[in-house]
Parts: structure tokens; C-alpha cells; sequence
């Protein structure tokens, strides 16, 4: 009775909290980056990804890199000038998030939901107040001393500092931002006291690993521990990158960068205020016993670490620590060590919080690829931090908006958007996204797209700026002989531009533009454009994109900008058409024989699952049965000429994340050599059946597995 009155309120706990959770993963850019409506980011309150979850600050997206276990959001101060407290949305936590555990102290209300709105007219989430391509707007508060709908206490949580935040994610999907989210935060007393001397936190347990090579379900010691960490003292970033993990599929940096921040006394940062500091710290996840990197447990050791960093420790940068009072190695050594560390970035203070005041604070979380200078990745040398650092720069542009000389008032020459007013977050723009369709069929690719973006105007200079296309294309094997990356994989097959106006090439658009638009049953587009593509294999993916350019503008110092490639990508499997007749042209199993390890299967975690075999020349409508020699039923599958590939593990590990972008030909569908029960078969002699569901004809064939 005891044992079934425990699973109960453990089940009313889970439920309780699932009531009020929510999340959502940024998909814009080129990061997927967990978000919650609770000022935590990452995965680790629905478990770390291991196959079913969401990505966690994946990086590039698609390549299975992860770099957030967890992340939240810390603050703290003095109330009435005299207690500490501090409240913090997650902390140091193996298990995650449990209901009403220490640590875990903002709530939403019941009913306050992760809110999505878009800047870009064609999404459905489209809103003239959207800051970006996808902004998740959240409001949550450290008041509730119970978790919101229940009787569950919230551990250790007695002394509420009664603050709301209002928070706001942002990303881009232009080529030039869409490595970064931005994290923007606006804080409001809500309580009846003063907080003098208040500090904000953007706490993190970076992890940079592939989930495709080592899940994290393969141990804690394979998965967590090999993690370099350091703190770049100008850009007031805290970075974390891969020092002796998967060489080879991590070779990516994760930084939390502080951007700046406002409050009733104005601008705040380092550079305009020499009062106001940004602190480093950084300690062993889950640690208790180390005297310097430990893991603050409580609201006192939390504030001195959010008050003074290792970055302001005369053992910091020691040069000669043998000397000193450092022992072996300065802080910046330790750290630049194989590991599994959290840390923390806290600016402040905030002087005379007092009841009704706001603060805006914003943070960026920022991904960059290691640039290759045939060193390891544990050299972590400023060659390999060059990109990233180029990202960390973007990203402070973006946050900058309107204030070039970055002093926090709106001087002359500055209001770009002409409201009187600073405006933050704004960037230059590229043209729209050519709306853009891609057709297959036998060892060809058509590619189709509409004019659209020739009206666009950019929001810096107001003008159609419109210069011209290009075209992207994958190599054969790119997404199976390496980690894929888009951003790295897709090389350009075309280019076409205005002629005769003194800009770019001049190629013209005479090679590509239709006589007459081309248009599709069920798409209301018209396509004025066509690119094709001979001589591809069928059976294989091949990312293929269409951008849009403009020309700069020389008055702003702005290069030719370029819409994102990866915003608008989609797989191509060139293959057979639908079949019109099963007589005259027989259903076929390709590769036959089939080598397991067949060349077009990448290296997975997943690797029984990750088969893949082609059944070709289908009707539009069929039921394909497969059979071992002596007549067993081993799977049966529907087919129909919109199949995208969904039903297979290859496609979720190695295809597009949207199946609706991955373009088959119609008449072929991939099987993934499991049965109707998930079981592996052997090698040996298949047969197969295909039954026209619109005719009834039946077609039988043989296939041979080799391993």
C-alpha cells in the first residue's frame, strides 16, 4: 500500500508539472536550442538526448553535435540591503529536473505557455511585433514557494526574492547570424522590497559531444568528461569546446556571451560603466570538495560566486604560477583540461532594485566550427577559435542594433528605422527566400523557384536591393562519409545575376528563366526559374539550395548579403517514376545483392536500424510484402508517389529534420531491411510482392542479402 501510495503522487507530480511545462526547439537558424517557459534552456528537465528527445544546442543542425546539457537562468541580491538571497531556474542537477526540487525555483502560472511569433510574412506565426524569424516569448517568476496547481513544495525556497521575467529568444536565419540565439530577459521587482546590489546569471553545463558516435545512454565517463572550458575576458564569454572526445565529429566551440544591459540608471556594461563587471566562474559538475572549483549549494556561496569571478583571482592568467600562490597551473590551465564542468557568467550590479523597477538584460548562446590548422582539438589555439570568435562578433552586432558607437543613447545618424527611438536587434536584411520546388526522377533533379524575392527591400538602406541567384548542391556521400554540415557541404552549381547594372557578373537570367512559369498541381506558385541537374545516382541524397543576393550598400560599408542556404534546403532522391505498368516494367529491389555496410549508409549509433534498400518502379498506389524463401511474412508497406522517406531510421538520422523537404521520385520507397517486429534478417534469399492498389495486378521479385 505504502509502494502504491508513493507511485501515485509521484504520477500526480509528473502530471503537475507536465501542466505547466512547456518547450520548444528553435528550428530558424542553424541551431536547435531547447527553450522553456521556466528560464531554462537545454535538455536535461526531459533527459538528455539519447535518440527520442529533442536536439540540445545542436550545432550544426542535422549533424548530431550537441553542446547544452543544461543551462538557466540566475539572480540574486539583498534584500533591504541586508539578506541574501538568490534564485536560480536550474542548477548542478545529474538526475534534471524533479518536481519541487532544490534548485529549480521559477515557475510559469498554469495556462502560461511558450509563446512563437515570426518577422517572416509567410509563417503562420507572423506578427509585426516579432523581433526575428522565431522569438519564443515566455513569462515566469521565483514567487511561488509550492510548484504552481499543487501542494508540492519547491525545496529550500523559503525566501522568495518575488521577481517576473519576461524572456525572449531570438534567431535568424541569414547566413550571417544563424549561428547564434540571442537570449533577451526583462526583469521586474514585483515584491515589496528593495534588492540593492543585484547580480544576473546565465548558469550552463556545456557538453560538447555527438549523439550519432557516443549517446549519452553509453556511460557518463564515455559521454561528459571531455570538455575544455575557458572565458574570454573582452567579450565577456564563457566557452566550452571538445578536448578529448569524438576527434574528428565535435569539432565545434559553444559560448554564453553577455551583450548588455539596462536599467533606471541607464546604459549598462564593462565598456560604459567601469562600476559595473562581468564574472567568470567555473566549477566541476556536481562538485563539493574541490577549495576553488566547487559547486555553490546555497544562496550565500551562490551570490559570492555571482559577485566576484575566477577572472578577477589573481591566479587567473598567472604567468609564472610555480611562483606563485597558484600551485602547478593558473585557473585558465586548469580549466583548458579535459573535463565535465559548469560555469557561470554574472554581471551586475544593479544598484537600487527597488519595487516596480525593471532590468533588461541579453545573452547569446554562440556555436562556431573550429577552423582546421592540423592541430587537435586540446591546442584550442586562436586559429581554431577564429570562427567562433567572427560569431561572438555578429551576435554583439546584432545587439547592438542602432547604437554603432555602442554608448547607449540614440545619437545622430543612428535611428536607420527613422522612430526616434534605439532599436536594438535589428539587422541588415538579404532579399526573401526564393520560393523554391524540387522534382526527381530518373537520374535527374529539376529545380523550380518564383521571383519573389526581386521586390525585397532591406531595412537598413529601404531599397530594393535585389542582385541576383545562386544554387547549391551536395556531393555524392555527404551525408554518410563525415558529420554532416550544410553550411560545409553545399558547393555552388550556378549563379545568375542582373546584367548591365555594374554589379556582380552580369551573367544574366536567359540560361534559367522559363518562357512560360511552370506550375504544379495543389501549389498555387508560379515558377518563373529552372535548373536541372543530369547524371545523378539514384538511391542517393543530395541536398540541393536556392538563395538570393543583393548588392551592399557602400554608403553603410555593408557587403553583398545572401539568404540562407540551410533556411532553405531539401533532399533530393533522384529514382524511377511512378510505374503505369507493372507488365511492360517490372518492380525491382536495388542494390541486389545487398552488402550490409552498403556505401550510402553512414556511421550511426543506430547502425542495424540505419539500413536502407529500394523497392523501384511502383505504381502510385501499392502494398510492397516481403517474404523469406520459404514464405514467411516478414514486413508489409504501404506505398504511395508522396512518400517522403519518413518510415525509415536512415532518414531520421541522415535525411532532412522536416520530411516534407526530403523529394522522392514516386515510384520508389525505402526499406530498412527490419521486420514488421524490428527484428534484423539474415542474409540469404528474399521475395517480394507489389500489388497495384488501384488495379489489383501483382508483381513478385527476388532480392539476396550478403553479410
Amino acid at each position: 500500500m505504502k509502494y502504491n501510495a508513493l507511485i501515485a503522487i509521484l504520477l500526480f507530480s509528473v502530471i503537475a508539472r507536465a501542466q505547466i511545462f512547456d518547450e520548444k526547439t528553435t528550428n530558424s537558424s542553424n541551431v536547435r536550442l531547447n527553450v522553456s517557459n521556466s528560464g531554462t534552456y537545454g535538455n536535461a528537465m526531459r533527459g538528455y538526448r539519447d535518440g527520442s528527445g529533442n536536439p540540445s544546442g545542436e550545432y550544426p543542425a542535422g549533424s548530431g553535435v550537441e553542446h547544452v546539457f543544461e543551462s538557466g537562468i540566475w539572480f540574486g541580491g539583498l534584500i533591504n540591503g541586508s539578506t541574501v538571497a538568490v534564485s536560480t531556474a536550474s542548477v548542478d542537477a545529474p538526475q534534471g529536473y524533479s518536481t519541487g526540487s532544490s534548485g529549480f525555483e521559477f515557475y510559469p502560472e498554469p495556462g502560461d505557455v511558450l509563446r512563437e511569433i515570426s518577422s517572416l510574412r509567410n509563417s503562420p506565426y507572423y506578427s509585426p511585433n516579432a523581433v526575428s524569424h522565431q522569438d519564443f516569448i515566455a513569462t515566469y517568476s521565483d514567487r511561488n514557494v509550492q510548484v504552481p496547481g499543487t501542494q508540492t513544495q519547491i525545496a529550500g525556497h523559503l525566501d522568495p526574492l518575488n521577481i517576473e521575467v519576461t524572456s525572449r529568444s531570438y534567431n535568424w536565419n541569414y547566413s550571417f547570424s544563424d549561428f547564434f540565439v540571442i537570449l533577451d530577459f526583462e526583469i521586474e521587482n514585483t515584491g515589496n522590497n528593495t534588492i540593492d546590489s543585484a547580480y544576473f546569471g546565465l548558469w550552463a553545463n556545456t557538453v560538447v559531444r555527438n549523439i550519432n558516435i557516443t549517446p549519452a545512454g553509453s556511460g557518463g565517463a564515455a559521454f561528459y568528461n571531455k570538455g575544455g572550458n575557458g572565458y574570454f575576458d573582452s567579450l565577456q564569454m564563457a566557452y566550452c569546446y571538445d578536448n578529448a572526445g569524438d576527434v574528428g565529429f565535435t569539432d565545434s566551440y559553444v559560448g554564453q556571451k553577455f551583450l548588455g544591459a539596462e536599467d533606471k540608471n541607464g546604459f549598462q556594461h564593462p565598456e560604459a560603466n567601469p562600476r559595473f563587471n562581468a564574472h567568470y566562474n567555473a566549477w566541476q559538475f556536481n562538485s563539493t570538495s574541490d577549495p576553488i572549483f566547487f559547486q555553490p549549494s546555497n544562496d550565500n556561496t551562490r551570490y559570492q560566486k555571482m559577485t566576484r569571478g575566477l577572472n578577477d583571482q589573481p591566479c587567473w592568467n598567472a604567468t609564472n604560477a610555480t611562483n606563485s600562490n597558484c600551485g602547478s597551473r593558473s585557473y585558465i590551465d586548469q580549466l583548458n583540461q579535459a573535463g565535465n564542468r559548469s560555469d557561470l557568467v554574472s554581471v551586475g550590479p544593479f544598484l537600487d532594485f527597488s519595487p516596480g523597477d525593471k532590468v533588461k538584460v541579453s545573452y547569446a548562446f554562440i556555436f562556431g566550427k573550429k577552423k582546421e590548422d592540423g592541430n587537435p582539438n586540446s591546442e584550442n589555439n586562436k586559429i581554431q577559435q577564429s570562427t567562433f570568435l567572427a560569431n561572438a562578433s555578429w551576435a554583439q552586432t546584432a545587439y547592438s542594433g542602432e547604437d554603432v558607437n555602442f554608448n547607449g543613447q540614440l545619437d545622430a545618424g543612428e535611428d536607420v528605422d527613422g522612430d526616434g527611438k534605439l532599436t536594438r536587434f535589428i539587422l541588415p536584411a538579404p532579399p526573401e527566400i526564393p520560393n523554391t520546388k524540387v522534382v526527381t526522377s530518373d537520374n535527374k533533379i529539376e529545380i523550380y523557384w518564383d521571383n519573389n524575392a526581386e521586390e525585397s527591400i532591406d531595412p537598413i538602406s529601404q531599397l530594393k536591393d535585389f542582385e541576383g541567384y545562386r544554387l547549391y548542391m551536395t556531393k555524392l556521400g555527404f551525408d554518410v562519409t563525415n558529420v554532416p554540415s550544410l553550411q560545409r557541404d553545399l558547393v555552388k552549381i550556378g549563379e545568375y545575376d542582373i546584367a548591365n547594372n555594374g554589379f556582380n557578373y552580369e551573367t544574366g537570367f536567359a540560361k534559367v528563366k522559363l518562357d512560360q512559369p511552370a506550375t504544379f498541381e495543389g501549389d498555387d506558385t508560379d515558377y518563373e526559374y529552372k535548373f536541372t541537374v543530369n547524371n545523378v545516382l539514384n538511391g542517393w541524397q543530395y541536398a540541393i539550395s536556392v538563395t538570393a543576393f543583393d548588392r551592399g550598400n557602400e554608403e553603410s560599408n555593408l557587403e553583398s548579403l545572401e539568404s540562407s542556404p540551410l533556411a532553405n534546403n531539401f533532399r533530393a532522391f533522384a529514382g524511377k517514376p511512378v510505374n503505369e505498368n507493372l507488365s511492360t516494367n517490372a518492380p525491382f529491389a536495388y542494390p541486389n545483392p545487398y552488402y550490409a555496410g552498403a556505401s550510402w549508409e553512414g556511421k550511426s549509433s543506430f547502425q542495424e536500424q540505419s539500413r536502407k534498400l529500394y523497392f523501384a518502379n511502383l505504381p502510385a498506389n501499392c502494398e510492397i510484402t516481403v517474404f523469406s524463401a520459404a514464405g514467411d511474412f516478414l514486413d508489409q508497406i504501404t506505398h504511395s508517389a508522396q512518400y517522403d522517406g519518413s518510415d525509415i531510421r536512415w532518414n531520421q538520422t541522415f535525411g532532412a529534420e522536416d520530411a516534407s523537404q526530403n523529394v522522392y521520385s514516386g515510384g520508389e520507397h525505402a526499406w530498412d531491411l527490419l521486420t514488421e517486429n524490428t527484428q534484423i534478417i539474415s542474409r540469404g534469399l528474399y521475395i517480394f510482392t507489389v500489388k497495384d492498389l488501384d488495379t489489383g495486378k501483382l508483381y513478385k521479385g527476388k532480392f539476396a542479402v550478403i553479410k
